[in-house]
């Protein structure tokens, strides 16, 4: 498995012209094998231009990008190779399903990857089981599923290649509560039987707070925070200074504190308040 460093990361857009403008600045990230984070910030923070970083999509303007302590930039070799160990899900990936069946879009990558008949048919019947997709939908256009059926065949199309690191930028973008919570479910029960290391990037503090182990904070292309959900979403004013807010269950927590409800500090998911609500009701300690 893969250990990801980024050293004094920065990356400009159109260097040396009128429409300069640096994304990411002076960006020095360590994230350890098997880690479970999350990366928020608002639009234009500079998130998704460091995401893009970590599999030699975009190179540095300065700094480097090692994968377990090799600078995966380090010729074009190197660039080519990583993409097979870290799989880049980018925002709305449906989009790009272009095969005659499910079955030959999920098996793109490791037919790309030239291994052999059994094998892909091995890798392609295990992303299909861990991201729900049912072996009954192989022979089918993607194009005539749903929404939520064709983010899943995507996102088994990356898990396909069987990626050290996975790496989502806005998985649940556009899907409804049932689509979103089945696709973080899928992409956690990844992770729990792998040991892959996973990176998302979401603007939903609900999903980060259920999932995510560490929380990165993009502001203005640099980290403004990096701690543990109870760490980050402790300073909800710091947080609303850069445009960002703390998870609805925190926030309607904080409302009944208010109205003298006694509730514990720390609460940011809706099994937690539900847990300590009942709690309450019952008189116990939460």
């Amino acid at each position: 498995m893969a250990e990801i460093i980024t050293e004094n990361l920065c990356h400009t857009y159109s260097a040396g012209t009128p429409f300069e403008q640096t994304a990411v600045r002076d960006v020095s990230l360590r994230i350890p094998q098997g880690q479970f984070a999350a990366v928020i910030g608002h639009t234009g923070s500079g998130k998704s231009t460091f995401i893009q970083h970590l599999n030699a999509l975009l190179q540095p303007t300065s700094g480097r990008v090692l994968l377990d302590g090799q600078d995966i930039n380090r010729d074009k070799y190197a660039r080519r190779d990583v993409k097979w160990k870290v799989g880049l899900v980018f925002q709305y990936p449906e989009y790009q399903l272009f095969e005659e069946t499910v079955y030959r879009d999920i098996a793109f990558g490791p037919t790309n990857m030239r291994l052999g008949k059994e094998e892909i048919d091995e890798r392609v019947r295990e992303a299909a089981a861990f991201t729900g997709v049912e072996e009954a939908l192989f022979d089918r256009s993607p194009l005539e599923l749903s929404g939520g059926q064709k983010r899943r065949i995507a996102i088994a199309g990356v898990i396909a290649m069987r990626p050290e690191v996975l790496i989502l930028d806005e998985p649940t973008a556009g899907l409804d509560p049932a689509g979103c919570a089945q696709i973080l479910d899928n992409i956690r029960n990844y992770r729990e039987k792998t040991g892959a290391t996973v990176l998302i990037v979401s603007h939903s503090m609900d999903d980060v707070a259920r999932i995510a182990g560490r929380i990165i904070v993009f502001d203005k292309g640099r980290v403004a925070m990096d701690g543990t959900p109870e760490e980050v979403f402790s300073r909800a004013r710091e947080l609303s200074l850069i445009g960002l807010s703390i998870p609805k269950a925190a926030q309607l927590a904080c409302a009944l504190r208010d109205r003298n409800i006694p509730l514990p500090e720390g609460i940011f998911t809706h099994e937690r308040l539900l847990e300590a609500l009942l709690a309450v009701r019952e008189g116990r300690t939460c």
